[in-house]
């Protein structure tokens, strides 16, 4: 099975002017982000705007990132669904596509119980043979996967990595000791904080405008330069804090836009930043020296 390590963006989704995906920009988008040593890819989670997607929409998404990374990198495709069956589906179709891996939240409307939420990963654990990452994000999904539930899940055979987006991190520890290390976490929101607590990886937004930045932090925790990637991630905590909260998406967007890579408007209901955000957005990339180049054709 493969292993994930490092730190993975949570990609946003390129529109173009008239609100279609832009696949030209994704591809390039795609490119940088490897080219930048980025360690993985995450589409189609809730910074990639799934929910506001057609279905089509969606598979072109995962195809175009898994063909596009062409091996570099590992890619996982969101395919979270409130329906067990409709999960199964994506994540079956993310598997033929070629994905490494899937990320899924819990099914974010029905308030499911605990045996609900087993019954749900192990149905898509069952239809798959690439690994799951479970996806605990409270905020969003009106369900929260204590360390306890986790530790359950950990018995699914595919359900070996979670993305844990609370800002309680001492969860990165009771998640390891609870599962007896069958579960590997991956921070969703504290980075830094959460590789010294024994994450294996971070499934970050602010790495959709720093992934070199963002990729050395990982690398500095693993060499024991905890200095250093406290210094690295104290520089960048402005930048973390600007694509997070209610208008994640459409900060991230504009920070992407102040470096020279459009990538459309977030879809409606999601509003763009006003002019305030904008120019901020700009200092920011002026102060951290932020900028887009690729290389590949």
């Amino acid at each position: 099975m493969a292993d994930f390590r490092g730190t993975y963006t949570i990609m946003v989704t390129p529109f173009d002017a008239d609100g279609a995906v832009d696949v030209p920009t994704l591809e390039r988008y795609v490119d940088w982000q490897i080219e930048s040593g980025i360690h993985g890819l995450i589409p189609l989670g809730s910074t990639g705007e799934f929910m506001s997607m057609s279905d089509d929409e969606i598979a072109l998404v995962a195809q175009t990132v898994i063909d596009r990374a062409a091996g570099r990198v590992p890619v996982l495709i969101g395919t979270t669904a409130e329906d067990t069956r409709a999960a199964v589906r994506l994540s079956r179709r993310a598997e033929a596509q070629g994905a490494d891996g899937v990320m899924v939240l819990p099914p974010f409307y029905c308030t499911p119980t605990d045996d609900e939420l087993f019954l749900h990963y192990r149905t898509i654990s069952d239809a798959i043979g690439i690994p799951i990452m479970v996806y605990n994000n409270p905020a969003v999904a009106n369900v929260d996967l204590k360390p306890a539930l986790v530790a359950r899940l950990s018995q699914i055979d595919n359900c070996r990595y979670i993305k844990e987006s609370t800002l309680e991190v001492t969860r990165v520890r009771d998640i390891m000791r609870l599962s007896e290390g069958r579960m590997a976490v991956f921070g969703g929101i504290m980075g830094f904080e959460s590789y010294v607590e024994g994450a294996v990886g971070w499934a970050a937004v602010p790495s959709n405008g720093a992934p070199r930045e963002m990729a050395r932090l990982y690398d500095l925790v693993m060499a024991g330069q905890l200095a250093e990637a406290r210094a690295l991630a104290f520089r960048h905590f402005p930048m973390v804090d600007f694509v997070a909260g209610q208008s994640y998406v459409a900060g991230t967007k504009a920070l992407l836009a102040a470096m020279g890579l459009p990538v459309g408007a977030p879809r409606p209901p999601r509003l763009p930043l006003g002019e305030e955000g904008v120019a901020a957005a700009k200092r920011l990339v002026d102060e951290l020296g932020l900028k887009i180049q690729t290389t590949t054709a």
